[in-house]
């Protein structure tokens, strides 16, 4: 396979082969042919002026058409944290992007694809006896390729408006891009753009400064509009406009703009929503009605779709407002040589403009055959390619050349401005990504084996089949061990069994999965369009029905409570009850959040009749161990527990269900000593390592023993220890129990705990249950301005979130202000809905907890009284003794 051409469009088409390579297990040797020093950049974006900036915002200038923000988050993870997919980053920023991408494809795909590079230029190809292709290079080297990909991008314009004597004169420059093109304008040197588009507009930021005077030169005078600074969504147009004659289209586009103007104050967003139709509108006129539009419209067109960024534009503003950037509306009739070396440059109206250099600016040219491209010359005498519609580009079936008898069967390809005449917009990153994407589809699907199915498929331990190899298929199952018995480190072998196999389903969406709702460091849009495509090249239907199951869960909305996803992942185990990592998903213990709402009936019908498929096995024991507690069967929830114990001693379910079984029991020295015994040893592998120590540190606060609460926190609790929504939930709420309860002197250091914690995830959390956990830590600090932005987040969210948490934020900020009685009354109305919020009830009775402290520092001692009797009804406490030995009276 070569490619002509390492630039965007030559990247793009390699990291979608590479990739896809890789996922079929296509062998595949790949030749990147360019005489530049680094792939990825090409003319676009190899300029390292910081002002020049990307023409469409950082959301649509993704590698990868299924994954539109990995380009935002390639930026993150590069040190623009604060950037936001409606900013314009650099060229040069884009040109690493892209080379990094075709890095770690290549990466990726080693062992199944080689890549070289040839820094030469193509300057010819031709048909070989046996089908093939046989590229010239300038050098004297050929290369045989069975598939060529000519990703050379726009063709060379050819000033054909400069006079004859303009184009002899060592003033003009007609290729400004080139190196070193502009090193010989003076300081003080005017200078004449012909052409007022984007280039222009880039070489005038490059050329402005004081002292010097930039003209610009077009037939229309006009530059591109700007970007809004916030823009609105698109706005789809009417249907049926593919089949509107050139005068109607414009009619309707016309309507189109107006509304949007009337609606919005703005017609950008009807432009943007023409973009998905516009190859269509163009394919629907005759050659005479493109014609026509090339005349008469194609400069409005121009300058309303292809826009500059803001900041751009303010410094386009600034250059003409101070007179530096002077813009005319005419064209070039002389340009006469001075005595002084400068040229006078006469207007066809009369002007004239006294210049020491002219720069052509009018950008590609449209015409393949007129390029100067020896490449393209030969192919088009040839006959191996013939142009496209109105001379423009070349003719393609789906970017496949054909030849001048109309036949595309040689396996040579374009992508790009080369198909302009065809499909008009094709040459910014939306359009040609895909074209990269449809290429390599068409190019390895024919190599694609098709899978043996009489062959033997490796399993998980569940004996369920994997659509992968031995290798990849083991490290999904340590991985799959590390997930049912809640241990460390099952990201690392997940991610080993995609390296294995980065074709392999089931390993890109547990990775997905783990960074969504555990925190693992991962891409989790990227794994997730891998896990879909891999999915949809190799997977089962099992694998298939998971991958969407993930996939609805990542993207499910904030304020959708998640309900499309749950029934997404309860069909699954009707159909696969098997399935032991969904199954894990389904069932909120520890790891995950489990389906929401998840009440007594429906867990019991979800685990029960899941059983015959595990016939006993201590992973299902140990689910069905933490349901019966969650029910109140507690000692039905401990006997099953120490079954699947025996079986598996690590299983972190059945430990964690046992945790709760010795809290509400009142067994607290007993779960106390067990549990910190567990923690040093078979424990020492779990992956929330932390929450186990809560649950020791709730036993020590019930037996009131404040030293060992203390010592605790800030040997397992503390910052230091614990990270991310686990600082909230453990150590957060702990302090705010054990200040509450008098078992911790002097100031909380619940600071500390904030600052483990990303902002948004305190102030604007995405689940009640982590809302609860928010407001519970910024009661302990006394922040009563962040809880009452966590209030108004609330109220805006789901219905748990506006019909809990804001009424219990509304609370809590009465206990800051100490209205006691208004406290009270908040929060006792809330106990009978704090199930909806999820998690356990030892984790929900911190806000029972707030309800005592509160009556007693009202005075509320009858009513306090009540509450502690209540609660040494349901468990012994020497906590609750105190307390209630503690009330007057």
């Amino acid at each position: 396979m070569a490619v002509v051409g390492a630039g965007a469009a030559g990247a793009l088409v390699a990291v979608q082969l590479c990739e896809a390579a890789a996922r079929r297990r296509t062998p595949l040797d790949l030749v990147l042919i360019d005489p530049a020093a680094e792939a990825g950049r090409g003319t676009a974006y190899a300029t390292e002026v910081a002002e020049h900036r990307l023409n469409v915002p950082v959301g649509g200038m993704s590698c990868y058409p299924d994954d539109p923000g990995h380009f935002l988050r390639w930026l993150c993870r590069h040190g623009e944290s604060a950037v936001s997919a409606t900013d314009f980053a650099s060229r040069y920023r884009f040109g690493s992007y892209l080379a990094d991408t075709l890095g770690r494809a290549i990466i990726t795909a080693h062992g199944t694809v080689s890549v070289r590079r040839l820094r030469a230029r193509a300057t010819g190809c031709a048909d070989t006896a046996d089908g093939r292709m046989e590229l010239r290079l300038a050098d004297g080297g050929t290369v045989t390729a069975d598939t060529v990909v000519l990703a050379t991008g726009p063709a060379a314009g050819t000033a054909g408006w400069a006079t004859d004597a303009l184009r002899a004169s060592d003033r003009f420059v007609d290729r400004p891009w080139a190196p070193g093109a502009l090193d010989a304008v003076g300081a003080d040197d005017d200078v004449l753009l012909v052409g007022s588009g984007l280039t222009a507009v880039d070489l005038a930021l490059v050329l402005d400064r004081p002292g010097r005077t930039v003209h610009a030169l077009s037939r229309s005078g006009l530059l591109p509009q700007p970007h809004a600074v916030a823009p609105l969504p698109p706005v789809p147009p009417p249907t049926g406009l593919a089949a509107l004659p050139l005068h109607r289209l414009r009619l309707e586009l016309r309507r189109h703009l107006t509304a949007s103007m009337r609606d919005h104050g703005d017609w950008r967003p009807a432009l943007d929503g023409l973009r998905p139709g516009i190859a269509a509108l163009w394919q629907g006129l005759t050659d005479e009605e493109r014609a026509e539009f090339l005349d008469r419209d194609a400069t409005r067109w121009n300058v309303h779709r292809h826009r500059m960024a803001p900041t751009t534009a303010e410094s386009i503003a600034r250059a003409r407002a101070a007179r530096r950037l002077r813009i005319h509306a005419g064209r070039i009739v002389s340009a006469v040589p001075q005595e002084d070396g400068r040229l006078a440059v006469a207007l066809a109206d009369g002007r004239e403009l006294t210049v020491a250099w002219v720069v052509d600016c009018t950008g590609p040219g449209l015409r393949m055959d007129a390029s100067g491209d020896p490449l393209w010359g030969g192919l088009l005498a040839d006959g191996l390619a013939t142009p496209g519609p109105l001379g423009i580009g070349v003719a393609t079936d789906a970017g496949r050349l054909r030849d001048t008898h109309g036949r595309a069967e040689r396996p040579l390809f374009t992508l790009g401005s080369p198909r302009r005449g065809e499909l008009w917009e094709t040459t910014a990153i939306p359009e040609i990504r895909t074209q990269a994407r449809d290429i390599a589809e068409a190019v390895l699907a024919p190599l694609t084996r098709t899978p043996r199915t009489a062959r033997r498929r490796p399993t998980d331990q569940f004996g369920l089949p994997l659509s992968t190899h031995a290798a990849a298929a083991a490290s999904f199952r340590s991985g799959l061990g590390r997930v049912v018995t809640v241990r460390a480190k099952a990201a690392e072998a997940f991610s080993r069994a995609t390296e294995l196999d980065p074709g392999f389903a089931l390993g890109h969406a547990a990775l997905a999965l783990l960074g969504h709702e555990c925190g693992a460091d991962v891409d989790v849009h990227r794994e997730l369009a891998d896990a879909q495509r891999s999915a949809a090249e190799r997977g089962d239907e099992r694998e298939r029905s998971f991958v969407d199951v993930v996939t609805r869960r990542v993207r499910a909305c904030p304020g959708d409570g998640g309900e499309d996803g749950d029934r997404a992942l309860i069909d699954h185990l009707d159909r696969y009850p098997g399935d032991a990592f969904a199954l894990s998903i389904a069932v909120p213990t520890i790891a995950f959040s489990g389906v929401g709402d998840l009440d007594g009936t429906l867990a019991q019908r979800l685990v029960e009749r899941t059983a015959p498929a595990y016939d006993g096995h201590w992973f299902h024991t140990s689910l069905l161990a933490f349901l019966r507690q969650e029910q109140g069967r507690i000692d039905e929830a401990g006997a099953l527990a120490r079954v699947a114990l025996a079986a598996e001693p690590a299983s972190g379910h059945a430990v964690h269900a046992l945790a709760h079984v010795h809290y509400e029991s009142g067994d607290h020295r007993a779960g106390r000593d067990w549990l910190d015994g567990w923690i040093g040893g078979h424990g020492r592998g779990a992956v929330h390592r932390a929450h186990f120590s809560w649950h020791v540190a709730l036993h020590e606060l019930a037996l009131d023993d404040a030293e060992a609460v203390r010592r605790r926190w800030f040997a397992q609790l503390a910052p230091r220890q614990v990270i991310g929504v686990r600082a909230l939930v453990d150590s957060g709420s702990l302090l705010w129990r054990a200040r509450m309860s008098r078992n911790w002197t002097g100031p909380v250091p619940v600071g500390g705990v904030l600052d483990a914690v990303a902002r948004d995830l305190v102030e604007r959390p995405a689940t009640a249950f982590t809302a609860l956990h928010s407001a519970v830590a910024l009661t302990a600090a006394g922040d009563l301005p962040a809880l009452r932005r966590l209030r108004t987040h609330a109220a805006g969210a789901d219905a748990v979130q506006r019909e809990v948490i804001a009424p219990l934020c509304r609370a809590l900020e009465a206990v800051l202000e100490e209205q006691w009685t208004t406290a009270v009354e908040g929060l006792r109305e809330l106990l009978p809905a704090l199930r909806r919020v999820g998690g356990s009830a030892a984790q929900r009775e911190v806000v029972e907890e707030t309800l005592l402290y509160a009556l007693m520092e009202a005075g509320h001692s009858d009513a306090a009284r009540h509450l502690l009797e209540q609660r040494l009804d349901r468990r012994a406490s020497p906590l609750d003794r105190r307390r209630l030995a503690d009330l007057p009276g």
